[in-house]
């Protein structure tokens, strides 16, 4: 038998015949032979059970502005304890942080430092973060160092922030949903082909997670669209993008439409033109939604919160430094209109 002292057993899995086990964490739902991998290649069934083996392996932690996320209506102008574990169940061909994502399946290994998840919560407060960001890779592919760290950090008053590409079950966000205060999902297309193609997954499960957590969960939620030239950008797909949105999470969701420079694999490509992410923003807000942003592209005045009614500059931002910030308890001063989000 192989030894498990290292190893941390998984959340949502069930066993199955024959020593297999099934997955129930991501919308792939391996099945998982005795021996062998799911998907992510960071969980192993080993003598018919299913372990994570991230668990101990956290690769990444920096003191982030909660604006880097990004997160725009979440505690702004606050700093997030960011933390990641090796290991991601998507393919993107574009990852700015496939160092990390990609090292299982690329190398085999998995890499990073064995820190206690009461630790991680201390260092966060000495910090003076108010959040802890489960980010840089796929949390819900370490959901099990999520978990341990979220409930002692909401005992200490902090809270807890996805950064996600949305493939998670929903019984991975109902597991989730009594510690997880915010969600940044990427949603990087509005097609199947895109998904398929570029980032190995599907576009269903996304949309699914999305209106789920939207309608159905306390969680606050801020969409990201990584604009790649000629691929994702047509006028047609981002108006079925944006009416989507306004009918599925509702206007209030913040849609951040983000700059592509060129990463990994993708490096035929220029960068987004900023005129291709101006268009965008004219078609989200001409569908309905009250706050769109611009990513990516510091200095410009996409950065910036408004009042969707008066039109009043509510925070100003350069880059993730936020430059003034007017809102009164949640509302516009000039009108009085409701700003939504999580601690405004």
């Amino acid at each position: 038998m192989e030894s498990t002292e290292i190893l941390k057993e998984a959340v949502l899995w069930d066993p199955m015949d024959a020593q297999k086990v099934q997955c129930r964490l991501c919308s792939f739902r391996c099945r998982i032979g005795a021996g062998k991998l799911g998907h992510c290649n960071v969980r192993k069934n080993i003598d018919g059970k299913l372990y994570s083996l991230n668990y101990h392996k956290v690769c990444a932690t920096n003191v982030d502005p909660i604006e880097k996320k990004p997160m725009y209506h979440f505690q702004p102008g606050s700093r997030s304890f960011s933390i990641a574990a090796v290991g991601c169940n998507f393919r993107c061909e574009f990852c700015q942080n496939w160092q990390i994502s990609q090292a299982a399946l690329e190398t085999g290994q998995i890499e990073g430092e064995d820190i206690a998840p009461e630790q991680i919560v201390e260092a966060a407060v000495r910090s003076g973060c108010q959040s802890i960001a489960y980010t840089y890779t796929e949390p819900t592919i370490f959901m099990e160092l999520c978990n341990d760290c979220a409930r002692p950090a909401k005992d200490r008053g902090l809270a807890n922030v996805f950064v996600s590409n949305g493939y998670m079950t929903r019984e991975a966000i109902d597991f989730a949903a009594d510690w997880l205060d915010g969600i940044n999902v990427d949603l990087k297309a509005f097609t199947d082909d895109y998904y398929r193609k570029l980032c190995g997954a599907r576009l269903e499960p996304v949309l699914d997670s999305i209106a789920y957590i939207a309608r159905q969960t306390k969680i606050w939620i801020e969409i990201t669209t990584l604009l790649l030239p000629g691929q994702n950008d047509s006028e047609e797909e981002l108006k079925r993008l944006a009416g989507w949105l306004v009918k599925e999470a509702g206007p209030d969701v913040p849609w951040h439409i983000s700059r592509f420079y060129p990463q990994y694999k993708y490096t035929d490509s220029e960068p987004t033109p900023l005129e291709s992410l101006q268009r965008a923003a004219e078609i989200g807000k001409a569908a309905g939604l009250h706050y769109v942003y611009l990513g990516n592209v510091p200095g410009t005045d996409g950065e910036n919160t408004y009042c969707y009614q008066c039109h009043t500059k509510l925070i100003g931002r350069i880059g993730y430094r936020i430059t003034a910030n007017q809102i009164e308890n949640s509302k516009c001063p000039n009108c009085g209109t409701e700003i939504a989000g999580f601690g405004l």
